[in-house]
């Protein structure tokens, strides 16, 4: 494996992901190789596509009744790994590689986040199973009501994979770079070789996982309309919890023996504690007979928990499983609970469900067990099932929850399965809603998804998505009624729809649209396969599958076929590609105006003073008619501080290095080149734009992405971005100050070439007189020759004259050069300053560098204009 890389977008908690993984074959025979990834058990796949050498196979989705005559072998298979929590599933497709050959696999899969315990989860499986040369994982986050808080996991190792542990778990894996404003954050992982040994001497590192919250101001919740369609995030907090009533029902039957029955016990003490003054509760221990530690529900009390914890202490493994009896006795608690109490105190009914098997006493047929279950709870009980280790019937406890509006687990038979049970119960811990149901105009939304929740749980959400009828209405009306405690809570809002916006299509998706489609899919299929009518069975597959084709997820309706393309074609990109998604979000400009519409002139005015090439610098001295330049011999990686006004204007720009080796003729090293220019602009508010040879990234409150190859024209608070395809980039800022920056392109690059930039200062007017930088600090000084020549000097002896040019006060040795400078094929006549620049800039190299692309800070304070 040469290469892995994986690129994931999340724009509104709606994740797009795709992972990329380049092989060499250098054997001298054919081998066969299998491309493996987890992905999350929640996502859905869309697209898979593979490059042989130079055959390219790209997948298609299709209806599951037809057959897959491909050579190539394709299956999604449950891992051993799969916890219901944070389940996962395992991709799976085998190749034959030819000798000597290449291969390269993209696979692209999409997954609404679910919020837990008040953190959404984005979680990337990264397990090359090799130390790999090239090892990138990039994480864009764009969140329009604000992200609240971020934080990088430590890398989680498998232990069925037998990776070790890393010298440093207490934070973000070794290398992870974050970047983040009020509204967007970018986490980038990139290891080194030497790292990756280091966290897992055979490359099998772990899941690299992302948490983070948004902001949340309205109390009705997020409500996101774009192109016909709309998403309603619902997570209200600050309310008074409801009272619940609670029965925690544990298998002591045989299999229980040893490590997981002490744990449960361990868990089910932690959690009696937690329980509030204004619960009730019991305990019920089953295995083939039923066990009630008290025959009625229990206020909370000192005296009532230390009685109900000796009694999951005496609790001992013995007999079979005898789940239908334990849950009929279970239901028959609560009813009687709520029957003989006052109805009027609000209060959530829950039975917490624990076993490790499969029904094997009393009924044991799975149906009449889920019929039972069902026709008992009556809608008005909850059961929130937990299934301990590999053997537990674990599709059961699926139904049994979903059934009965709940939720359920799978636990892992490990050290720590008690606080995964401790972590499950603090979802549920605390519930502030009870019979919530949101409604919207039925003549304006045609198609939404499921609108009625029995309860919502404080740290968790509530999303509903739908498809608007009338998109030009210019309202959608939406209301909430819910009950929490004594009170009936009804909450109303109108949402402003904006007009239709062009596109829509594969190359410009609609985030909110697929956001519609993943949920309404998730919602067909569960209906699908928990369906006992036959007709309507029938009727929920052909939709689900319908819905699947049109929005190309793979799903057990549909089938991922290979086919081989009719001519190479370049490396493929995800169904959805980031920048796309990006961009589409953002719609039209602010301005007035359909985007896009500004002419663009390829050859544009551009001052002297600028940076480009090896990197030489320019410096324009218009009063004395001088200009001067020097080199900086900087290291690959380097960050160069070019402007920095943060103080005076808000401006500053960095600039980051890249190396190359120099031509076989020169007497350099090494050559180094600007890859990435950013500029930070602070005022009158923050946005951030960063340009690199194939795109311009606009980060003004919402982010949009530019690619490089094609002319366009954006802007954003105060600040204009005009693209001349595969020419240029222009920055205005506040009508006053103009950056251009000159894309240099090679088809066929030399050893010692490389795509880079070049960045010329247009406009100087609205910088403030204290502007520093390796640039920025000539723009207010002058400069003068102690010794006025009449022309260029002669050379002596084959050498350039050598004279004393004085800048601020210093002496500073030059000779005459010819330098060739890139707007246009230009030449400049210009006095070179040796050594680095030495006297003639502030301070040295190592002054100059910054410590991030976005970096505003300056090791110089605020200085005169130093006119001379």
């Amino acid at each position: 494996m040469t290469e892995f890389s994986v690129k994931s977008t999340i724009i509104s908690r709606y994740a797009f992901t795709t992972v990329s993984c380049r092989m060499l074959n250098r054997a001298s025979e054919d081998q066969e190789i299998e491309f493996q990834l987890q992905i999350p058990a929640a996502a859905f796949i869309t697209n898979f596509t593979m490059l042989i050498g130079d055959k390219v196979y790209q997948g298609e989705i299709t209806g599951r009744e037809k057959k897959n005559g491909d050579k190539v072998k394709e299956k999604r298979n449950k891992t051993s790994e799969d916890n219901g929590e944070k389940g996962t599933d395992m991709f799976r497709a085998s190749v034959v590689i030819p000798s000597k050959d290449k291969a390269a696999f993209l696979l692209s899969y999409e997954e609404l986040l679910q919020r837990r315990l008040g953190k959404y989860e984005h979680v990337i499986s990264v397990r090359p199973q090799q130390l790999v040369g090239r090892l990138t994982v990039e994480v864009n986050i764009l969140e329009r009501s604000g992200i609240e808080s971020l934080e990088v996991l430590p890398l989680q190792h498998s232990r069925q994979k037998g990776s070790g542990r890393g010298e440093d778990d207490s934070g973000p894996p070794p290398s992870t770079v974050i970047n983040r404003n009020d509204t967007f954050a970018k986490v980038t992982f990139k290891p080194s070789v030497v790292q990756q040994a280091r966290i897992a001497q055979n490359g099998v590192l772990g899941d690299f996982i992302i948490r983070y919250d948004v902001n949340r101001e309205q109390s009705i919740g997020d409500i996101q309309v774009l192109n016909g369609y709309f998403v309603h995030y619902f997570a209200p907090r600050d309310l008074p919890p409801l009272p619940k009533n609670v029965v925690f029902v544990l298998d002591s039957s045989a299999s229980m023996v040893g490590t997981k029955l002490r744990q449960t016990k361990d868990a089910l003490f932690t959690i009696l504690h937690d329980l509030r003054p204004q619960d009730h509760f019991s305990i019920i221990g089953f295995s083939n007979r039923i066990k009630v530690w008290k025959d009625h529900l229990v206020s909370v009390t000192p005296d009532n928990v230390r009685d109900g914890k000796v009694y999951i202490h005496h609790m001992s493994p013995t007999g079979g499983t005898d789940i239908n009896g334990a849950l009929q006795r279970g239901i028959k608690l609560l009813n009687d609970y709520v029957a003989h109490n006052d109805i009027e105190d609000r209060s959530v009914s829950l039975i917490v469900f624990l076993t490790d098997g499969k029904p094997t006493v009393g009924e044991t047929h799975t149906l009449k067990i889920l019929n039972n279950t069902k026709e008992a709870a009556r809608g008005q009980v909850c059961i929130f099932t937990i299934g301990i280790g590999n053997d537990v019937d674990f599709m059961l406890l699926e139904k049994l929850s979903l059934e009965n509006c709940g939720l359920t687990r799978r636990v892992l038979e490990e050290d720590d399965a008690g606080s995964q049970l401790i972590g499950f119960y603090d979802e549920i811990r605390t519930p502030l809603l009870s019979d919530i149901r949101v409604d919207y105009p039925p003549a304006m939304v045609e198609q939404a998804t499921r609108t009625l929740f029995p309860n919502y749980f404080n740290g968790s959400e509530i999303v509903i998505a739908g498809k608007l009828a009338d998109s030009k209405a210019g309202q959608l009306h939406v209301e909430v009624t819910a009950s929490n405690s004594k009170k009936f809570v009804i909450l109303k809002t109108d949402v402003p729809v904006e007009p239709q916006r062009v596109g829509g299509g594969a190359g410009d998706p609609n985030h909110v649209e697929r956001l519609w489609s993943y949920l309404t899919v998730k919602e067909l299929l569960s209906s699908w396969r928990h369906s006992r009518d036959a007709q309507e069975k029938e009727r929920l597959r052909q939709q689900a599958q319908a819905l699947a084709l049109a929005y190309r997820f793979l799903t057990p309706l549909t089938a991922l076929n290979l086919r081989r393309s009719a001519a190479p074609a370049e490396t493929p990109e995800a169904v959805v590609g980031p920048e796309t998604v990006m961009q589409s979000l953002r719609g039209a400009p602010p301005q007035p105006g359909p985007a896009l519409q500004k002419p663009y002139s390829p050859r544009i005015k551009v001052s002297k003073t600028s940076v480009d090439g090896d990197p030489h610098f320019v410096v324009d001295f218009p009063l004395s008619k001088l200009t001067v330049c020097f080199n900086i011999d900087g290291q690959p990686g380097d960050i160069l501080r070019l402007v920095s006004d943060h103080a005076g204007s808000g401006v500053t720009v960095n600039g980051e290095l890249i190396g190359a080796p120099a031509p076989p003729s020169g007497h350099k090293k090494q050559r180094t080149y600007f890859r990435t220019i950013t500029i930070l602009v602070n005022k009158p508010e923050r946005s951030y734009l960063e340009i690199t040879p194939s795109r311009v990234i606009l980060d003004g409150g919402e982010r949009l992405v530019l690619p490089c190859n094609q002319s366009a024209v954006a802007g954003s608070r105060g600040l204009e971005v005009s693209v001349s395809a595969n020419a240029n980039v222009t920055v205005t800022i506040q009508g006053s100050i103009a950056f251009v920056i000159l894309i240099h392109l090679y088809k066929k690059p030399a050893p010692y070439q490389r795509n880079h930039l070049g960045f010329y200062i247009a406009n100087s007017k609205g910088l403030s007189s204290n502007c520093h930088g390796l640039l920025g600090q000539f723009l207010s000084r002058d400069a003068r020759l102690t010794a006025e020549p009449s022309g260029p000097p002669s050379p002596k002896a084959g050498e350039p004259a050598e004279t004393v040019l004085k800048v601020r006060g210093h002496q500073v040795p030059v000779v005459w050069k010819q330098r060739k400078i890139y707007n246009g094929e230009e030449q400049v006549d210009c006095w070179f300053a040796r050594s680095n620049a030495a006297k003639l800039i502030d301070g040295e190299y190592r002054d100059y560098l910054a410590s991030h692309p976005f970096d505003a800070q300056t090791s110089f304070g605020p200085r005169p204009s130093g006119r001379l």
